[in-house]
């Protein structure tokens, strides 16, 4: 099951949301999303489980928990979309 974390604190690593979530069930991937100049957070992620019940487990527990000091979101992951190509020159 894929879900998109976001409201995620600055300070968050992919390894905070890999522990976090790995208490409901075993996580295959957790990334936390940053810019690609500074290197800085975006402040969400996506974090993937091995299992859809273990996945709506985390959801249900996770969904709005204060983490670093922010209400952290979790949700079903969408699929990602095309949207061409969005650069102006």
């Amino acid at each position: 099951m894929n879900m998109y974390v976001s409201n995620l604190s600055y300070q968050t690593s992919d390894e905070d949301l890999r522990k976090l979530f790995s208490a409901y069930g075993k996580v295959t991937s957790a990334k936390v999303i940053t810019d690609r100049e500074t290197g800085r957070s975006r402040g969400f992620g996506f974090v993937e489980m091995e299992s859809e019940k273990d996945g709506q487990e985390a959801m249900k527990n996770l969904n709005m928990k204060d983490v670093g000091g922010m209400a952290m979101s979790v949700s079903i992951a969408r699929e990602k979309t095309d949207r061409g190509n969005t650069r102006r020159f």
